[in-house]
């Protein structure tokens, strides 16, 4: 709070916003679902003892849910060894005063509920480090097969061009450079567009759905839908970065957001980066509970090149439906396999880092980095780029305040922004209220438009279908 701005952030107990929706229609359901998932897995369990631990926090989750729905005052989180502490949420929570769900700021509040819900897990003996939300991200990452087939069969072929080199096909030094720039800004609305698979606000997402959402006519009929498009501005520093530093390290930060599908995308990004000789090494960045339903902890990472590895009986297999799957064809195993070969090649090779910290898991915005988390602010300016991924990271980096639309990115980030030695870069769908950087009438034009949520609402924001790409150069 002491180094937050001043413009006041977006509430639950405002009707108008989608904090309100969240803390009435969301976040029940993401409750029940956790409850749900434990009940499964308890179910499977044979040793008595664990089984009662397991249906003790199956209350705790009913009553934490029950507390939600009825209004409750927030209560202080007990000491359960956990990073970020419980002390920092407690301290943060005394200074704001009496909180109740539906009466406080929306991004302490929903950081708070799932700060909450680990500690249940973090206190037991048996369930430490269990993910109520594992198993939703596996299956939606399953339900994903046509966009994974599709991207698998795509990057292959553009890795293997790019580690052959350039300039052997007689294209000018200009039509190479330009050629380039548009693989750069395919991988990135890749990344950016596989964001439509966040969990914690798709919750009725059907398989139909996600094939629609996440295949390439798809990405490429929503590029019209990108308000603010910076992607030329982060290519035009690597190229730099690239020509002026041929023989030193060139790393690119990317700071997760969503598991599964997005998770995959992200290593799509990665990989192409890598290969291309664009950074030389990738430092991943998940979070260290589980967190918003879908965000990447680091066991999904493993989890994820497990599948891959693994791909025919991964995606064969009947689901929970019961539904039977095509098998694999040999080609799309062999790109499926390549993808899975040079990640590991990669992540072995020290190029491709994962890199929790206690910090992305806080309950305030990323104002706070410099002071609260210098070392890892410190390590970030080493990074030639900063890809902040998702509507969470985007929230935390702007406040989640009420900025004017027109607000300039570079002033929403504050500390983060000019002078702060960073160069950053936020992919993001909107899904939320607050947004920056926008034309001066987009925001009202946008407002009018079916669904748009007229003069008292920015419901246009809420839905996922219009994105930013925002870009800010902090070491100039």
């Amino acid at each position: 709070m002491e180094f937050d701005p001043q413009t006041p952030q977006f509430h639950t107990s405002d009707s108008s916003s989608f904090g309100y929706v969240s803390a009435h229609e969301r976040w029940p359901v993401i409750l029940t679902g956790a409850i749900d998932d434990l009940h499964r897995t308890v179910g499977d369990v044979g040793d008595e003892e664990k089984r009662k631990e397991g249906k003790a926090i199956i209350e705790n989750l009913a009553n934490l849910k029950y507390e939600l729905q009825h209004d409750r005052l927030l209560t202080p989180i007990p000491d359960d060894g956990l990073e970020p502490t419980a002390a920092e949420y407690n301290k943060e929570l005394e200074q704001r005063g009496k909180l109740s769900w539906c009466n406080g700021p929306w991004l302490y509040m929903e950081c708070y509920m799932y700060r909450r819900l680990s500690t249940f897990f973090a206190q037991s003996k048996h369930w430490k480090g269990y993910d109520v939300f594992a198993r939703q991200k596996m299956s939606t990452f399953k339900s994903s097969r046509p966009a994974v087939l599709e991207l698998a069969a795509r990057y292959k072929e553009l890795a293997l061009e790019a580690e052959k080199g350039e300039g052997k096909d007689g294209k000018t030094t200009e039509q190479i450079e330009q050629a380039r720039r548009v693989l750069f800004s395919e991988m990135c609305e890749i990344c950016l567009w596989g964001n439509a698979t966040d969990l914690s606000l798709l919750t009725t997402l059907t398989y139909e759905d996600l094939q629609k959402l996440q295949g390439s006519q798809a990405r490429k009929a929503a590029e019209k839908n990108i308000l603010v498009n910076d992607m030329d501005a982060a290519f035009d520093v690597l190229q730099k970065a690239q020509k002026e530093k041929k023989d030193q390290e060139r790393r690119v930060d990317i700071v997760l957001d969503n598991s599964g599908f997005e998770l995959f995308v992200d290593l799509i990004l990665a990989g192409y980066l890598l290969s291309a000789g664009i950074a030389t090494k990738v430092v991943l960045h998940p979070k260290s509970i589980p967190w918003f339903v879908s965000d990447v902890t680091p066991p999904d990472f493993p989890d994820l090149l497990n599948a891959l590895k693994d791909a025919q009986n991964f995606y064969t297999a009947p689901d929970e439906t019961g539904r039977e799957h095509q098998p694999l064809s040999e080609k799309e195993l062999d790109e499926v396999t390549f993808l899975y070969n040079q990640w590991s090649q990669l992540h072995q090779d020290g190029k491709l880092v994962i890199r929790p910290d206690p910090f992305w898991t806080g309950a305030g915005s990323y104002w706070r980095m410099p002071h609260t988390a210098p070392e890892l602010f410190e390590d970030l300016k080493n990074s030639e780029l900063v890809l902040l991924k998702g509507d969470l990271n985007y929230r935390k980096l702007t406040n989640d305040a009420d900025w004017d639309p027109t607000t300039p990115f570079t002033t929403a980030i504050g500390p983060l922004g000019p002078n702060s030695g960073l160069r950053v870069l936020a992919f993001r769908t909107c899904k939320a209220d607050v947004v920056v950087g926008l034309p001066a009438g987009v925001d009202e034009e946008l407002r009018q438009t079916p669904g748009g949520g007229g003069d008292k609402k920015r419901e246009w924001a809420w839905t996922g279908k219009w994105a930013v790409v925002s870009f800010c150069d902090g070491k100039v």
